[in-house]
């Protein structure tokens, strides 16, 4: 079926007439009936009756309806993509992160992107990382934001920031003068704490380190998300360690000081080597590295 015919035949169902159907196409009348005329002798079958004064699909043109509207969606990208292929703000930005990273640094970036380019498709989506890993790879999405080491040979990790693991804890668990030093990791032993179930490389590392303090810190409670870890210890629920930007964006009333620990936490982007970074994007990156370096310089003033 040549594409003037489908043109036609998606006119005449949007607009339920051959007059209609050809001013939509810009033609005359007696072309989009000849045009119609010779769709149906090239498919061999009628495509419409008329039912007082309006033309209606058959069943044959029923079955084909649903295709001729994806194939006259896709156009319409089509044409939307190469009319604005050359404006940079025009491409759109789909961005998959972590929850945490969605709840933080992510909005801040994207209203300030919004500013320098109100044009902008945005698309955001909050994954873990390894359903993220996967979302890249299938290319519904074009940047990945992570806490976690994503090492795959079909995509690219570029550092932005390091910070540190944060203690959090209750408000008057330590005095006010405490607040700026590191704790110890043996400082831990036989206290209280939020276990936090996310199995991650930091948390692995951080399950391995706390193995070995004596005695064990003592977890009754194991959650999945870092922000519902701030909401029990801000209760009195214990101790908890989480990444520098859920304690420093927290809104619970919690103390926090840096884990005296070699493991530095490090936000990285991750995307396509295949698919170089556009304007909009490296400018997106820009802002989330500002607005995480700012973040982290304010909680270690």
């Amino acid at each position: 079926m040549r594409l003037r015919y489908i043109e036609l035949f998606h006119a005449v169902l949007s607009t339920g007439s051959l007059t209609g159907a050809a001013n939509l196409l810009n033609i005359s009348q007696p072309a989009a009936s000849k045009a119609l005329q010779q769709a149906e002798n090239h498919l061999g079958f009628p495509l419409f009756s008329r039912v007082r004064g309006r033309l209606h699909p058959t069943q044959q043109a029923l079955l084909m309806r649903h295709h001729i509207d994806r194939i006259m969606q896709e156009m319409y990208d089509l044409q939307r993509l190469s009319a604005n292929i050359t404006r940079p703000e025009s491409h759109p930005l789909r961005v998959t992160c972590t929850p945490t990273l969605a709840q933080t640094l992510v909005p801040d970036a994207i209203a300030r992107l919004g500013k320098v380019y109100p044009d902008t498709s945005i698309e955001l989506y909050t994954q873990h990382s390894a359903a993220m890993c996967e979302s890249l790879m299938l290319r519904e999405s074009d940047i990945g934001l992570t806490l976690q080491d994503m090492s795959h040979h079909g995509l690219v990790q570029q550092p932005l920031c390091d910070g540190n693991i944060m203690v959090i804890a209750p408000p008057g668990w330590w005095p006010q003068r405490d607040l700026a030093k590191p704790l110890p990791i043996s400082a831990l032993a036989g206290q209280p704490m939020i276990g936090i179930t996310v199995q991650d490389a930091m948390g692995n590392m951080l399950h391995g380190h706390l193995a070995e303090v004596e005695p064990a810190p003592r977890a009754h409670v194991w959650v999945q998300t870092y922000q519902l870890a701030c909401s029990l210890v801000a209760r009195g629920g214990g101790l908890a360690l989480v990444d520098p930007f859920t304690a420093r964006c927290s809104k619970e009333p919690l103390q926090t000081r840096p884990l005296k620990l070699e493991l530095d936490v490090t936000l990285r982007a991750v995307y396509r080597p295949d698919s170089p970074l556009n304007g909009v994007q490296t400018r997106f990156l820009d802002y989330v590295r500002d607005f995480a370096q700012g973040l982290l310089a304010a909680g270690a003033a």
